[in-house]
């Protein structure tokens, strides 16, 4: 596919993977490392109080938009879409997107600088963005928050010390680099 752009209205072009993830209350049981034979002790709550996370990762410079946002819905995707479009304003930003329900372009306004692009259904792995909400996710086990508060502010903290050198390396695949540098890059 190529692109044709108006050069005079942006001044980059970006690649970004987007996806969305659910964080809560109840803890998640992961590995820990005990000495032989010691049963690992951790606090558990079983607590069905949840947050998302919109994200959207470039692998080409490590930028990343991340939106902390109670819900899932075609509403509040158009809602993230204009603010990511505001986000570097004149950067055209191609974003890769899962097949969910509510990621439906029929009835939304798409941003102009803003071109969606459809993974096919039920293939998470081209999704680097998934990635990323592992990484999280491992830090992310056995961990017990008492209040909403407490669990937004470790996600803000976690999305905050994500540096541009860890999310390239975490989305960075040669296959999308290649063909994003062949098609902007010349």
């Amino acid at each position: 596919m190529r692109l044709s752009l108006n050069k005079d209205n942006y001044e980059a072009v970006n690649l970004y993977f987007q996806d969305e993830a659910r964080f809560g209350m109840m803890t998640h049981l992961g590995k820990y490392l005990t000495a032989s034979g010691v049963k690992p002790i951790v606090n558990y709550q079983h607590v069905f109080k949840t947050t998302y996370l919109y994200g959207s990762y470039s692998p080409i410079n490590g930028d990343s938009f991340v939106w902390e946002i109670n819900g899932v819905s075609t509403g509040i995707f158009e809602q993230y879409l204009k603010a990511f479009s505001l986000y570097h304003p004149k950067e055209y930003k191609i974003v890769v997107i899962d097949n969910a329900g509510f990621h439906s372009t029929r009835n939304i306004e798409v941003p102009d600088n803003i071109l969606l692009l459809r993974i096919p259904p039920y293939t998470p792995e081209l999704n680097p963005c998934e990635q990323v909400w592992q990484y999280i996710k491992n830090r992310f086990k056995n961990q017990r928050f008492e209040t909403m508060e407490s669990l937004r502010d470790w996600i803000d903290k976690m999305v905050n010390e994500m540096t541009c050198q860890t999310i390239k390396s975490i989305t960075g695949n040669h296959h999308y680099l290649n063909a994003f540098n062949a098609t902007f890059n010349n």
